[in-house]
């Protein structure tokens, strides 16, 4: 039996799934936690519940819908396109509220016109809230990871940077920290002089050879841990980030897209504008974000209450394009909030690329904005 009580709107609640189609599916509470631990973040993989079964395999309390909604989809081999609404509790730590309450939300899996799903999702999410907060007037932030990813490539950074960059996407402060970095290079200190001398000159087999040499001297085993071969690799890899410096132009150019915040309806100007001047290619990424808007207008969607924020995103590693979070005005508790993850599904074990995009409600939230 639940510890808390399912909020007083959750057959309105219910009604708003029904209307848009969806199908409603639960999930077990307890979950393997590797999905959680290898794809949901750092700032979800902190606040989870471990156990172990009997076997010790890593379990958890649910802490999420999307993954264990993606995982029986895949499970349960079924088609798409295909709509799955979910209400149910969740358990994670919080810095605020309680650490088992109610989330509700809707996946839409499959549907392969991107700007279409992604604006049903941002209607769908603020519908809702519509109809359970009557009078309140609701504000929606809008990021897009996609957009931020072409920035940082178009960049022409080392692999290992973009990945950096990008893992740390909507943490401004993790994110600030990198850049300085980059300004700044720290030299990897304590290394062997001889093998820094191997790695500067290129003689990769000669490296090799040093590393596999110390590794037999040491009585370090090879089988218990990485290859020479792949020491190497990262070895090198890890001095060449240690030495990257993003030049003072590319740097500013990173900061000023980083401080774009507009109505959504002028931010395809503005980050064409800011492609152009800072002669950087983002057509496939801005024509996409163009797309979304006008599918967001012509579906009469209130673009005056939407604002883009050029570093905004949400804490969870999988998403991939459009993330949102909505909010009521004057108040800053997020009560709604998504985005995009068309690898979630690949990554979780699908035979084939499945796009999906959805959002969640903390009901708790709603609930205390009802209620004044």
């Amino acid at each position: 039996m639940p510890l808390i009580d399912m909020p007083d709107f959750s057959t309105d609640l219910l009604n708003e799934f029904a209307a848009r189609r969806t199908e409603r599916v639960n999930t077990p509470v307890i979950q393997p936690a590797e999905p959680f631990l290898d794809m949901a973040g750092e700032d979800l993989r902190r606040r989870i519940f471990l156990t172990e079964s009997e076997t010790g395999a890593n379990l958890c309390l649910r802490p999420e819908f999307t993954i264990p909604v993606c995982l029986r989809h895949i499970e349960t081999a079924t088609g798409t396109p295909k709509r799955y609404s979910y209400l149910g509790e969740v358990f994670r730590q919080r810095r605020e509220g309680a650490h088992e309450f109610y989330q509700a939300g809707i996946e839409d899996l499959g549907d392969k016109d991107i700007a279409r799903a992604d604006a049903r999702a941002i209607i769908d999410a603020t519908g809702i809230l519509g109809a359970l907060l009557p009078g309140g007037k609701l504000e929606l932030t809008l990021g897009d990871q996609a957009v931020f990813e072409a920035v940082v490539r178009a960049l022409g950074l080392p692999l290992g940077w973009q990945k950096r960059l990008i893992h740390a996407f909507g943490d401004m402060v993790h994110l600030e920290a990198l850049l300085d970095r980059l300004a700044r290079p720290q030299p990897v200190t304590g290394l062997d002089q001889e093998v820094a001398k191997l790695v500067a000159s290129g003689d990769e087999a000669e490296l090799i050879a040093r590393i596999d040499r110390t590794m037999q001297e040491t009585g370090y085993s090879t089988n218990a841990s990485r290859s020479p071969a792949e020491i190497a690799r990262r070895l090198k890899e890890k001095l060449e980030l240690a030495e990257t410096r993003l030049d003072g132009g590319a740097l500013l150019l990173l900061r000023e897209f980083l401080t774009l915040r507009l109505p959504l309806a002028e931010a395809p100007a503005a980050l064409a504008g800011f492609a152009d001047a800072a002669d950087l290619k983002l057509g496939p990424a801005i024509a996409l974000f163009d797309a979304r808007l006008a599918a967001l207008a012509n579906a009469g969607a209130d673009l005056s209450a939407m604002t883009y924020r050029a570093a905004f995103g949400r804490p969870l590693d999988y998403y991939t394009g459009l993330v949102f979070e909505v909010t009521v005005s004057g108040s800053s508790a997020v009560l709604a909030g998504g985005g995009r993850f068309d690898r979630l599904l690949t990554l979780l074990g699908a035979k084939e690329r499945i796009p999906a995009v959805g959002f969640s409600l903390w009901l708790d939230r709603i609930e205390a904005a009802r209620a004044k």
